[in-house]
């Protein structure tokens, strides 16, 4: 059988990823009802081993990069869950502070993608903070079966509470002028819009493909939104015009993008949900984002 691209598997396979993904399915059930498009020289464990994140082959910036220094901490959250793990990411001999900036994960605890993209925001000149939400349960598992399964035994608001202390911790880290952003992708997009209606000095917030917050929450909102969303990803989209309604009724700034013709999970390249020119785009974007909102 030829290699397989992502042209060749139908809009359905990806949609029933989202749901394996975000729990509605588990594995059994996922493999069943990939066997509906285990056609034509295709087989469910082909299309299960394609639709699978590859960690091994996808890192953009290796742990050992020469010109970082990145390295796990340990911070307390007393009021989420304890001491909390995650992977500080610095430009190597800094002579100056620089701006801060939380990488949150999406439902599956820190993961080897969000490791890599705390080392690329740490690579744009930020000092970046990573953390597992999964800490108190012993951290990401190695697998992200088995880290979806794990987080869903965590409270999101006891989550939340984990990254809003990585916060306070970044913005007093002797490296870090006191400046402080939030990206997040999936349930850390949420988390993302929730710390901009938590921390009225947060600086920015980048919320990738997250659900929005409540109209009553979303008119806390006191830092500018950069809003990222994949056309094809129909479930989270749904709220986004209830959002902006919000948002441009009380003033808020923010910017928002619907990457056409992509979907949920756009920007992690382990995945063949990833889109190659979305990902870059909309990356430029939050580098430029955050150094326009974040003083150095």
């Amino acid at each position: 059988m030829k290699d397989l691209k992502k042209e060749d598997i139908d809009q359905e396979v990806f949609d029933l990823y989202d749901d394996y993904a975000h729990n509605k399915l588990n594995r059994r059930q996922f493999a069943e009802k990939l066997s509906l498009y285990a056609i034509g020289g295709l087989t469910v464990s082909s299309l299960l081993s394609f639709m699978s994140p590859n960690y091994l082959d996808t890192l953009l910036v290796k742990p050992d990069d020469p010109t970082l220094d990145s390295d796990y901490i340990t911070y307390d959250s007393p009021k989420g869950g304890g001491t909390i793990k995650g992977l500080l990411s610095k430009p190597k001999d800094l002579k100056t502070k620089l701006p801060g900036v939380i990488v949150v994960h999406e439902n599956r605890g820190l993961n080897p993608y969000i490791e890599d993209v705390g080392r690329r925001t740490a690579k744009a000149n930020f000092i970046s903070l990573a953390p597992d939400a999964l800490s108190p349960l012993g951290g990401y598992p190695g697998n992200d079966d088995d880290g979806r399964t794990l987080q869903k035994k965590r409270d999101k608001h006891k989550m939340l509470e984990d990254f809003i202390a990585a916060y306070n911790h970044l913005k007093n880290h002797e490296n870090c002028n006191g400046q402080v952003g939030v990206v997040g992708f999936c349930f850390g997009g949420w988390i993302s819009n929730m710390m901009a209606v938590k921390l009225p000095d947060l600086g920015a917030a980048v919320p990738y493909y997250g659900r929005q917050p409540s109209d009553e929450d979303a008119v806390n909102i006191k830092c500018p939104l950069l809003l990222q969303y994949g056309e094809l990803d129909t479930r989270v989209n749904a709220g986004l015009p209830a959002f902006e309604k919000v948002l441009k009724a009380n003033n808020i700034t923010y910017q928002s993008y619907i990457y056409p013709n992509v979907n949920h999970g756009f920007h992690n390249n382990t995945t063949p949900r990833y889109d190659k020119e979305a990902a870059e785009l909309s990356w430029t974007r939050t580098i430029d984002f955050f150094n326009l909102h974040l003083e150095r």
